[in-house]
C-alpha cells in the first residue's frame, strides 16, 4: 500500500532508484522543517488574504521575524477551537454552516489565486477564532498546481456537479500520463464505485458526562478512513492505466478533508446548488469581520 502512494504522489519514482527516492524525502522532510520558509508561505498567504478582502472572515498567525530562523518559529498565537468542535463552535458564531462554508472558500480561492495551496488542512490545522474568524495554521506543507492540472480539475469539478462519471474519467486522463488507451466508460463506473464508498463514511460522535451533570457531545472522523478513500483512487487509476501528477494526490486529500467537515457540519448543505459555496476559479463572496489582534508564541 506505501509503495502504491508514493507512485501515486510521484509517478517518475517508479523509473528511479531507491536512493533517488529516499533523497527526494529526505529534501521534502527537510524543506518541511526550514521555519524559515514556512515563515514566508505564511506571510504570503496573510498577504493574498488582505489582497482579497478576506483577512476580517479568515486569518494566518503574524510572523515575527526577527525571533524567527530556520530551526525557531516565533508567530502570533490564534486563540479559538477546532473546526470539528461544533459545540463550542456554536457559542462563537451564530452560523457554524457559514463558518465552514468561509473555510472552504478562502482555501479553493486560494488555490486558484496563489502559486501554492496550504496542503495539510486536517483539523487540528483549521480553527475557529474566538472572534469568528477561521484561523489557517501550519504552513510546512504545501502543494503547487500545473495550468494542465488546474485546467482538468476544473473539468473534474464540472463534471462531479453533473454527476457525470465518465466526465471525471475523461477529465482525470486529461490531467495524467499513460502509455496505453483508456476505456474512459469503465473508468467512469469505477470512479462511481469510489464516490459511493466515499458518501457511506459516517462521523463518530462522541457522547461525555461529568461530575457536575453537563453533558456534552463532540463529532469527528477517522483519518485514516480518507487514507484508505485516497488509496481507492490509486487503485482506481492504476487499474486504468493512468499515472496522476503529485499536486492531484495533494488536491485530494484536502478535498476529502472538506468533504468531511461538510457532511459533519453542514450535512443538509447543497454544496452544487448553494451560492454561498465557491469552486476552483471562481471568487468567494465573503467580507465583513473584526480587527485584528496579536499574541506572540514560540
Amino acid at each position: 500500500a506505501a509503495s502504491k502512494v508514493l507512485e501515486f504522489l510521484q509517478p517518475d519514482w517508479e523509473r528511479t532508484s531507491l536512493s533517488a527516492i529516499a533523497g527526494d524525502i529526505r529534501s521534502s522532510m527537510l524543506e518541511e522543517l526550514d521555519f524559515e520558509k514556512e515563515a514566508t508561505n505564511i506571510e504570503e498567504f496573510r498577504l493574498f488574504l488582505q489582497e482579497n478582502e478576506l483577512n476580517k472572515r479568515a486569518t494566518a498567525p503574524r510572523v515575527y521575524r526577527e525571533f524567527t530562523t530556520k530551526k525557531v518559529l516565533t508567530m502570533e498565537r490564534l486563540r479559538g477551537v477546532s473546526l470539528l468542535d461544533e459545540e463550542s463552535i456554536s457559542k462563537i458564531v451564530d452560523d457554524p454552516e457559514a463558518t465552514i462554508i468561509t473555510a472552504l472558500n478562502v482555501w479553493t480561492q486560494s488555490v486558484s489565486s496563489m502559486p501554492w495551496f496550504h496542503a495539510d488542512v486536517h483539523a487540528g490545522n483549521l480553527l475557529v477564532l474566538d472572534d469568528g474568524r477561521v484561523g489557517f495554521i501550519d504552513f510546512g506543507i504545501v502543494g503547487r498546481v500545473s495550468e494542465k492540472t488546474f485546467k482538468a480539475v476544473n473539468e473534474l469539478s464540472t463534471a462531479l456537479a453533473l454527476q457525470d462519471f465518465e466526465g471525471m474519467a475523461i477529465a482525470l486522463c486529461n490531467m495524467g500520463a499513460t502509455d496505453e488507451e483508456v476505456d474512459t466508460k469503465k473508468f467512469g463506473r469505477d470512479i462511481e464505485r469510489v464516490l459511493r464508498n466515499l458518501n457511506q463514511v459516517q462521523p463518530d460522535v462522541t457522547i461525555a458526562s461529568y461530575a457536575d451533570g453537563s453533558v456534552a457531545g463532540s463529532i469527528d472522523f477517522d483519518e485514516n478512513e480518507v487514507t484508505t478513500i485516497l488509496l481507492e483512487i490509486v487503485d482506481v487509476t492504476e487499474d486504468n492505466g493512468l499515472k496522476l501528477p503529485r499536486e492531484f494526490g495533494l488536491l485530494v486529500k484536502q478535498s476529502l478533508y472538506f468533504d468531511r467537515y461538510l457532511k459533519i457540519l453542514a450535512p443538509e448543505l447543497d454544496v452544487v446548488g448553494d451560492t454561498r459555496v465557491s469552486g476552483l476559479g471562481s471568487a468567494p463572496a465573503i467580507g465583513g469581520g473584526v480587527e485584528d489582534e496579536s499574541v506572540i508564541d514560540v
